[in-house]
């Protein structure tokens, strides 16, 4: 019997993205996540005594100026050298990118497997083979595992592969193949990187994707680690996913339905943080707090939305200096229907029903959405990358999407407006 660990997609030294800045907000934290998080990996290959660490793919985030990136990698591979544990590495989109991973050596217990053709290692003394092939360029279209050798009867063997598989939304679609390929190599376990949720496509057989060993932004949200294989007699007799990061992301959504008070929407905030805390097991948490509902607390949201953020971020305070960070705050929140306040008649009645009813005719007038969006293109196309990176923009170029927000437009065009009416003479 022996055991091994599987990891993919540490993206080591990945740049902050999403977290505004503001007093307290936990920079410095994020920033060495994931280096905490790649610890913890090794300390757990020792601890395990595993006969091998696999990772498949994007080990780093590209190309990268500072070489301490590169030496802290090599600094923990020493490590499992010292404990005797080899590692086996393909290269993902990412680190095909990186000078680093080109000019720095590993060190000899370190296997960095071909990229032009798939390599394979045996390891007789535990009856293993690992087989596998990285990324030449950072765009690989072709199907790699099909040029994979058969498996060894004798051997338990491992297909270690960056690749979509047979396409994972939001992921590009990499070294596509598909679950019938992979079977048909006759392989015990497929070892697999790139999509960052962890995921156990199939058991026969096991095809696993680990996910993202530390979680980095609000779309890489619950417990994030490695998968702790063991076998016995060429066969999986488990596959347990390991927590390692140091760090989690949530996102927290609040249903304001019927509130009446914004002291009552406070108190059901920090009932929703406190259920988040208590799942992220006692490590820090970035939150991103969406607030929704018919509610009559609506329009005070509305009117002074820096001012709520600021009072979301005081309750998250209530947890301890280092326990909650409010990554943002998204304010979904609606007014009741008409006739359950006197404020929706107040604002059908006046002028801003003119507003109202000019959004509620744009939302249905294709041609008009089709023209805006063409505008907005244009915009997006003049504006910084980086504004989009963190990728929970709305897209502005799509008629059907600019259709979905025109209420939560028409929300807060009407809140400011009725904040400059409350304070005229």
């Amino acid at each position: 019997m022996f055991r091994f660990l599987h990891a993919a997609d540490v993206h080591l030294d990945s740049p902050l993205r999403g977290l505004e800045r503001y007093e307290g907000a936990p920079v410095e934290e994020i920033r060495g996540a994931t280096r905490k998080a790649f610890v913890n990996l090794v300390d757990l290959a020792i601890r395990e005594e595993v006969a091998f660490l696999l990772l498949a793919g994007d080990l780093y985030d590209g190309d990268w100026k500072d070489y301490n990136t590169g030496l802290f990698f090599i600094a923990q591979m020493r490590r499992l050298e010292v404990a005797g544990i080899p590692v086996f590495v393909v290269a993902g989109n990412h680190d095909a990118a990186s000078q680093i991973t080109k000019v720095l050596r590993p060190p000899a217990n370190v296997r960095m497997l071909g990229t032009k053709k798939p390599e394979t290692v045996r390891l007789e003394e535990i009856g293993a083979a690992i087989h596998g092939q990285g990324f030449a360029a950072a765009s690989v279209k072709e199907d790699l595992s099909a040029g994979y050798p058969a498996a060894d009867p004798f051997l338990f063997n491992v297909g270690l592969l960056h690749t979509s598989l047979d396409g994972r939304p939001g992921y590009a679609n990499y070294a596509p193949c598909t679950v019938d390929g992979l079977r048909a190599r006759g392989y015990q376990y497929w070892a697999l990187g790139h999509v960052h949720e962890r995921e156990e496509v199939s058991r026969d057989p096991w095809i696993v994707f680990p996910g993202v060993l530390q979680g980095r932004h609000v779309r890489e949200t619950g417990a994030k680690g490695a998968t702790l294989v063991t076998v016995e007699d060429r066969e999986v007799l488990s596959a347990e996913a390991r927590e390692l990061d140091v760090m989690r992301w949530a996102v927290c959504a609040v249903d304001l339905t019927g509130v009446a008070t914004t002291d009552q929407a406070l108190e059901i905030l920090e009932s929703a943080l406190e259920r988040e805390v208590a799942r992220a097991n006692g490590r820090p948490l970035a939150v991103r707090v969406e607030l929704g509902g018919a509610c009559a607390v609506h329009e005070e949201l509305r009117r002074d939305t820096e001012r709520w953020t600021h009072e979301v971020r005081a309750v998250a305070t209530r947890f301890g200096g280092d326990g909650v960070w409010i990554e943002r705050v998204v304010l979904r929140t609606r007014r009741p229907a008409a006739g359950e306040t006197g404020l929706d008649r107040e604002v059908r009645d006046d002028a801003l029903g003119g507003l109202a009813g000019s959004i509620r005719e744009l939302e249905g007038d294709d041609a008009r959405l089709t023209a805006l969006a063409e505008e907005l293109a244009d915009l997006r196309r003049k504006l910084p990358a980086e504004l989009f990176a963190a990728g929970d923009v709305p897209d502005f170029t799509a008629p059907a999407s600019l259709r979905e927000i025109l209420p939560e437009v028409e929300d807060l065009l009407v809140a400011r407006l009725l904040a400059v009416r409350s304070h005229e003479p």
